[in-house]
């Protein structure tokens, strides 16, 4: 990404920053609203799933974000930038498929629905200028995937993904990936648990999937936006996440 004008001004800096900080708000928001409608806890989710089932879920991840990496990168050659709704639309059709068939079925739709999320997550690094065909932003997608999921509990760790990178190279991606599984894995069982529940099965399916989708494109925005903002701004990235996360910390209430 090159930027050939004269860096932004500080109150510029400052008003982009709050609506950023107000953005990690909103998608943290989104999972209370599924667990109002399904009835349950996040922490009590993943009891409902068979204890082998519970065991298989980190391998899983790992591949199924393996092979999302391939097919979302496979798929800018054939169908370019979507935009975001679109993304919540497909997501949503086919969680509530996967739920409506219960277990089996919802265990089906996993891949797909992450390979569709990724592919969502790249779509928002385009539109700040990024390229996602480059190893430093695939790296940069999968972290988006180390924040904490909207039924997670925000332990502050969903900020972890904000750090500055290592060297990139295709290694480290896939290195990132083994690292980001285990978190993906817990956030993904309890989608498939909401998807367990009687007669809600199709509904929670929907609602978990349009979720995901609404959490990690609002949190794709924030991590793409604060790299854009050090280069517009002229500004160190590590120096600026550092004044988001105090934001965050004690939100704007600015308009």
């Amino acid at each position: 990404m090159e930027l050939l004008d004269a860096p932004i001004t500080e109150e510029t800096t400052e008003a982009r920053l709050d609506a950023l900080v107000r953005r990690h708000a909103r998608a943290g928001n989104m999972g209370i609203q599924v667990l109002n409608l399904i009835g349950g806890q996040a922490e009590n989710l993943l009891d409902r799933l068979p204890k082998e089932m519970r065991a298989r879920l980190g391998d899983g991840a790992e591949q199924a974000l393996r092979l999302a990496m391939e097919a979302a990168q496979r798929s800018r050659g054939v169908v370019g930038e979507q935009p975001g709704w679109l993304s919540r639309a497909v997501t949503t059709a086919m969680g509530a498929a996967g739920g409506f068939g219960g277990l089996p079925s919802a265990m089906a739709e996993l891949p797909v629905t992450t390979t569709i999320l990724l592919r969502a997550i790249q779509d928002v690094a385009a539109e700040h200028g990024f390229d996602p065909n480059e190893e430093s932003v695939q790296f940069d997608c999968i972290q988006v995937f180390a924040a904490a999921g909207p039924l997670g509990d925000d332990d502050g760790s969903d900020l972890a993904f904000l750090g500055t990178r290592v060297t990139v190279t295709g290694a480290a991606v896939q290195g990132l990936i083994a690292r980001v599984a285990p978190r993906l894995a817990t956030v993904l069982g309890q989608k498939l648990a909401a998807q367990t529940v009687p007669v809600l099965g199709a509904a929670a399916g929907a609602a978990t999937n349009y979720a995901y989708t609404s959490y990690y494109q609002e949190m794709a925005h924030v991590h793409f936006g604060l790299r854009r903002l050090a280069a517009e701004a002229d500004q160190d990235h590590a120096a600026l996440v550092e004044e988001f996360r105090k934001r965050v910390a004690v939100p704007v209430k600015r308009a």
